[in-house]
């Protein structure tokens, strides 16, 4: 897909702070941090959004879930969270399936 962010970025057009490249899957720094590590994981397969990519594609889907483990192990995080958003009114900007591997900090919500 020739307008996708992250179909740019996958293919290499794009610069980006690649942690972590396989056939499948592409790991990369978000360039608007919402933690000390934030890190989103994509496939390189364009599908809208993660329950697309679900229904479209199992399998890739949990690879998906499995990578985000690998590079938040990388990352060095023990405890971290793992965000999709489905939709313009989840947050989701970026029409391509992706994650968000947080961490770094305490997550919890409220602080305390």
């Amino acid at each position: 897909m020739t307008d996708c962010l992250f179909c740019s970025i996958s293919a290499g057009d794009i610069p980006a702070d690649i942690v972590l490249r396989t056939p499948d899957y592409v790991a990369f720094h978000d360039i608007n941090p919402q933690a000390p590590v934030h890190i989103l994981v994509i496939p390189v397969e364009h599908h809208q959004s993660i329950a697309a990519l679900g229904a479209a594609n199992p399998e890739l889907a949990g690879g998906l879930v499995a990578v985000t483990e690998q590079v938040a192990r990388e990352a060095g995080l023990t405890d971290y969270r793992l965000v999709f958003n489905t939709g313009a009114d989840a947050g989701q900007s970026v029409f391509h399936a992706h994650g968000h591997v947080l961490g770094g900090r305490d997550l919890n919500w409220p602080p305390g």
